[in-house]
């Protein structure tokens, strides 16, 4: 049967799509980005170290040539130093992106291009978070640049190449596949890494990691190993991340992201049976910031995130992705399963600032006439000035202090340790030991499982699955 032109047409459009095959050869699309991919040396001066003291001995020893040898020659003179790394130019105009690593700490920077060609560079921006920074150089003529593609679309298996300076050797094209998406190798706040098996090594840092097409799909940022060498485990930042925080260091020199006061955990088994939860999807909320955009919408602690801002919220590692992404004053709708209900609000996302560190506060001895609680491991006191001195536990914190607890016992095993205090139980809030322990033995009575403790430690909350079995 002959198909019509319209029929065939629809039947390509219907057609999955294929990754493509191994190339013959790299060599047309790395001679085309190689220009695109610099070299980054920075230096800085380290202050002179104390020096050891010689041990007393008598002029013309040999023990005096020994310990001199031994020590080192003393100099009270600074140490200049100089690292490596890569980076690869995105505007013509002379913007090199690379990894913060890469220049911290640098009193100057200098580029140097493929042809060999070397410049001083300016630091135009840098985010720790990310561990982004965006520097410009200034040139008579443009610089051939490069430009992000859509790390989202990269899947794993399909082909990459990865341009840097590793070791310091001169500019090097090595090859592989993505090896897997998504990974968290607990760098920051909003790890999202590619994992590439393409060769990355010491000096790749800050270099592009590039799709077949000769777009920058990640940063090439860190490797596992236990040399120190390749052994085929590399991470680079995706792109979509790198193009967002790198637009933000050229406009303002600095990251600005998405904040709504709120502090997540992970949804674990034994929180997902205390709650009533049909799985362990979701970001819970274990802290609301008072004033703060969420506490204005009305979340609570223990509400669990399921979507913001359209978006699906999969786990606590999503939200703040999807949260710093969105742009400061928007007003989104934030969906929220609370008791099983759920329920959407609308929310402001205001700007993240940067975190001050909690006032310590005055102390204490520990609680006379402890209740023990054998079943679970632990040992419960009442909170009084001492214990809040010693433990550094706020006037506004009320509950139950833990102030012992046995290895291996079921408290030990949920990490529950000295110090921490049970706000609530099972959503009910407690404000002493015998508080808990009622609330504990009604429950195991009626049957429960597993009990939700609200545990505050150190002025973070943390939701805790305690088995009762």
């Amino acid at each position: 049967m002959r198909l019509s032109p319209l029929v065939f047409a629809l039947i390509l459009l219907a057609a999955p799509a294929f990754a493509r095959p191994a190339p013959d050869s790299f060599a047309d699309l790395a001679n085309r980005l190689l220009p695109s991919v610099v070299n980054i040396s920075t230096s800085q001066t380290l202050k002179a170290s104390p020096q050891a003291q010689l041990p007393k001995v008598e002029p013309g020893s040999p023990l005096e040539d020994l310990f001199k040898n031994f020590l080192g020659p003393k100099s009270d003179r600074p140490r200049h130093v100089t690292s490596l790394g890569s980076g690869f130019i995105i505007d013509p105009t002379g913007y090199i992106v690379t990894n913060n690593h890469v220049i911290e700490n640098a009193e100057q920077i200098s580029v140097t291009l493929n042809d060999g060609t070397s410049m001083p560079a300016k630091l135009v921006g840098r985010d720790t978070k990310t561990d982004l920074a965006l520097l410009k150089v200034t040139f008579a003529k443009p610089l051939p640049a490069t430009k992000f593609g859509d790390s989202d679309k990269t899947r794993i298996g399909d082909w990459v190449i990865a341009i840097g300076d590793p070791f310091g050797i001169g500019s090097t094209v090595t090859a592989g596949i993505v090896s897997a998406r998504n990974r968290n190798i607990n760098a920051g706040p909003y790890d999202d890494f590619i994992q590439t098996d393409a060769p990355i090594n010491r000096g790749n840092s800050g270099g592009p990691l590039f799709d077949m097409d000769g777009n920058v799909i990640g940063v090439n940022s860190a490797i596992f190993s236990p040399s120190g060498g390749s052994v085929g485990i590399g991470f680079a930042i995706p792109a979509n991340l790198a193009r967002q925080v790198v637009g933000q260091l050229r406009q303002f020199g600095t990251a600005r992201r998405g904040w709504i006061g709120v502090r997540i955990q992970q949804v674990t088994a034994e929180i997902a049976d205390g709650l009533g939860l049909p799985n362990t999807q979701g970001a819970l909320v274990a802290g609301v910031t008072p004033g703060g955009p969420a506490a204005k919408a009305g979340l609570q602690n223990g509400d669990l995130i399921v979507g913001f801002d359209g978006k699906p919220v999969a786990d606590d590692r999503a939200l703040p992705r999807i949260v710093a992404d969105t742009p400061i004053g928007k007003t989104v709708n934030i969906d929220v399963l609370r008791r099983s209900r759920k329920s959407t609000m609308r929310i402001a996302v205001a700007r993240l600032a940067e975190e001050t560190p909690d006032k310590p506060v005055k102390a204490a001895p520990t609680p006379k006439n402890q209740p023990l609680l054998t079943r679970l491991g632990m040992t419960l006191g009442m909170l009084d000035g001492a214990s809040r001195g010693k433990y550094k536990i706020g006037g506004n914190v009320q509950g139950a202090l833990v102030v012992n607890v046995e290895p291996g016992s079921p408290a030990g095993e949920k990490n529950l340790r000295e110090g921490d205090v049970i706000v609530e139980v099972q959503n009910q809030k407690v404000s002493s030991p015998e508080d808990v322990i009622k609330k504990l033995e009604a429950d195991a009575k009626a049957g429960r499982k597993t009990e939700l403790l609200l545990v505050n430690r150190r002025g973070d909350l943390q939701y805790v699955g305690l088995s009762l079995n």
